[in-house]
């Protein structure tokens, strides 16, 4: 089977975005795993993307829970890439290719998270890069991870405080479940 070119691109499906998809599908397999997804993707600073955010993001559009996506999962997956790099520049206000404690802090508080300082610090001790860096900051990468992992737990909160009190009781076991079924 001949490959398609660049104008071939399936329906609702951006002739950019399947053009890309050809460049990273590097065994042709019609698939996009998290490996070929970890090469294409980088930092402001040319890093790679990291493991777990690739992984985390390829299941989020892995529809048939096989481990990579087709060419409609990855066209949707570089839509969203995009929302997020919007987001992470608009609050990268010293144009550093990283957010800052301060700068995420920022972020929290226009997404709508009533986050508190020390929260936010514990995240930023937690994803920023290792680097001898007094002011550690915060990469896309683990932007975009770090914000999906806040959304998809604050709906598995909000499925148990129906009340909407911003409190919820739940048993270790439920709690468990929830990290579980959202993180893992």
């Amino acid at each position: 089977m001949a490959s398609p070119h660049a104008g071939n691109a399936p329906p609702g499906v951006d002739p950019e975005a399947f053009s890309w998809f050809q460049t990273v599908d590097t065994d042709r397999s019609g698939f996009i795993s998290v490996k070929e997804l970890k090469q294409a993707l980088v930092n402001n600073n040319w890093s790679s993307f990291n493991d777990e955010t690739c992984q985390l993001m390829i299941n989020m559009f892995d529809k048939t829970r096989s481990g990579r996506i087709d060419v409609y999962g990855f066209s949707a997956l570089l839509r969203f890439i995009q929302q997020w790099r919007s987001l992470f520049q608009q609050h990268d206000r010293d144009q550093s290719g990283s957010i800052s404690f301060s700068e995420l802090q920022q972020a929290f508080s226009q997404m709508g998270y009533n986050l508190s300082p020390q929260f936010s610090q514990l995240l930023v001790a937690r994803y920023a890069q290792r680097s001898p860096n007094p002011n550690p900051s915060i990469q896309l990468d683990r932007f975009i991870h770090i914000c999906m992992q806040l959304q998809s737990l604050t709906d598995a909160f909000r499925e148990k405080d129906t009340a909407m009190v911003g409190n919820v009781r739940l048993s270790y076991e439920d709690f468990l479940t929830m990290v579980v079924t959202r993180m893992l």
